[in-house]
């Protein structure tokens, strides 16, 4: 299934920040997005693959796997297996999910895989507390690509 980015980035308007989330740290850096997001700003993530979850390997499989088969596959909840929807839940947890606030907060950020056609001549914006070199001593991280391919995501590309 491919996405139309100009008719999602239309959505947004011409007011956007543009991050690239390579090399930086999922929880960091959804955390920093909420923060900004409910501030109010408009915000698009590119190259969501390629963010860097810290720990253990096998721990992290093993966390990421008992959260995608929980629940019933009729009822639910439903934990997804697409890089950039895994990114999406991420910052949506550390919203006020139940407010309107949050959810307003939540409909202003966009997430795609790579770089799409319509970003490339876009200037991006990285988080610098975010990043995985600035901050971490541990050798121990996964990307979420990873992830995915471990719970059973195919790229198409």
């Amino acid at each position: 299934m491919s996405v139309n980015v100009k008719r999602v980035l239309k959505t947004l308007g011409d007011d956007y920040t543009v991050i690239n989330a390579e090399g930086h740290i999922l929880g960091r850096l959804s955390s920093v997005i909420a923060k900004r997001l409910l501030k109010g700003e408009k915000i698009v993530v590119i190259n969501a693959e390629k963010t860097i979850v810290t720990g253990d390997r096998e721990m992290v499989f093993k966390r990421y796997k008992e959260k995608y088969d929980r629940g019933s596959k009729e009822k639910g909840p439903y934990f997804p297996r697409h890089p950039e929807k895994i990114f999406k839940r991420t910052v949506r947890g550390m919203l006020p999910w139940k407010s309107k606030r949050g959810r307003d907060a939540y409909r202003r950020l966009r997430v795609f895989m790579g770089v799409p056609d319509e970003l490339k001549d876009r200037e991006f914006e990285t988080v610098e507390m975010a990043l995985y070199e600035k901050i971490c001593k541990t050798e121990k991280f996964v990307t979420l690509a990873e992830i995915c391919e471990y719970l059973g995501f195919r790229c198409s590309a």
